[in-house]
């Protein structure tokens, strides 16, 4: 046989090998997150997994690498980082009868390309001090005058707060959220600043006495010695829409991208994070609401109270996203020159 047949020979047995069963992902979530799912999911389908932590630009770092990128997966936060991915054409939609069966409806796309994970309670904490908590009924009540001077947030033009934001328009109008942005902003003790946990750290420093903040950050606040005063300083309070009596909730979820080189692992994976095995490391490592909703939260989430979420399609609300940003900036929630 010459040496040309034999590396021919050669060529084409590498080539009937199967490809490698892996999964690489784009991660928002920080990997000491992630990494008991990755595990986990490992360990059960033997598919080996490859996470790459992107704290912001995964749309970008996607469109600029085209068709040869290697992701497979994002995992992201926030409804509006999905709904821009999809938008944006680097995700895929994915059918699955598992996915269907344990994400409802509300909580996923329409057309399939993203599915929620996880939930977080947009909420208020209440100094235990100088709140009583049935005095935190609305999420409309925050603009009431009684609570001038004593409210912290952070910025209004954070995706969290749009959010929010996004929430109150899908449900009031753009009018009636006008001036509730102007109520909210009177009532102000500072201008918005920091993170969620800042906002905490202020009620128990007495600069303020309400804060609006995630419910997941209650969690991470009693795992840090450090942080264990702050959150002990308040409690979670669950403030709700008129209409329907209940609480807005933002998302964090996957989706696979539009040239997943591995498109049937991704799949799996997919499938995985809906599954109870790991919407139970979902809830039990980031103290956050499973979307599974057969799925219990952790006893530490349940013991802040029952959270009956507003279960308006989060597309309806991200779809008003570009309206909330401008209402914030005209109305100058930040505040300064």
């Amino acid at each position: 046989m010459s040496s040309r047949t034999t590396v021919l020979a050669l060529l084409a047995s590498a080539t009937a090998l199967p490809a490698m069963a892996e999964v690489n992902i784009y991660s928002y979530r920080q990997p000491e997150l992630i990494a008991p799912l990755l595990d986990a999911f490992t360990e059960e389908t033997g598919i080996e997994t490859n996470s790459v932590y992107i704290d912001q630009g995964i749309v970008e770092r996607l469109q600029a690498e085209g068709d040869r990128s290697p992701a497979d997966i994002i995992l992201t936060v926030d409804i509006s980082r999905l709904s821009r991915a999809k938008e944006a054409g680097v995700t895929q939609a994915v059918q699955s009868d598992v996915l269907e069966e344990h994400i409802p409806e509300a909580l996923r796309d329409p057309e399939g390309h993203w599915y929620g994970l996880t939930t977080r309670g947009r909420i208020v904490y209440a100094s235990k001090e100088r709140v009583d908590p049935s005095e935190i009924t609305t999420y409309k009540n925050l603009a009431d005058p009684k609570w001038e001077g004593r409210i912290c947030t952070r910025s209004g033009t954070h995706v969290y707060t749009l959010g929010l934001v996004s929430a109150m328009i899908e449900h009031y109008g753009e009018e009636e959220t006008r001036t509730w942005l102007e109520g909210v902003k009177s009532n102000l003790a500072r201008d918005p600043e920091g993170n969620d946990r800042a906002q905490v750290r202020a009620i128990w420093a007495g600069e303020c006495d309400i804060s609006l903040g995630n419910t997941y950050y209650m969690g991470a606040m009693m795992n840090d010695p450090e942080q264990q005063e702050w959150a002990n300083a308040v409690n979670v309070t669950f403030p709700t829409f008129e209409d329907n009596d209940t609480t807005h909730v933002n998302i964090s979820g996957v989706a696979m991208t539009n040239s997943a080189p591995h498109p049937e692992d991704a799949k799996a994976f997919m499938e995985f994070l809906a599954s109870p095995e790991a919407q139970k490391i979902y809830a039990d490592v980031v103290h956050e609401y499973p979307a599974d909703p057969e799925t219990a939260p952790s006893d530490l989430v349940a013991g802040w109270g029952e959270i009956k979420p507003d279960t308006t399609n989060l597309e309806a609300i991200a779809a008003h996203r570009a309206d909330a940003l401008r209402l914030v900036q005209e109305v100058n929630f930040d505040g300064g020159a």
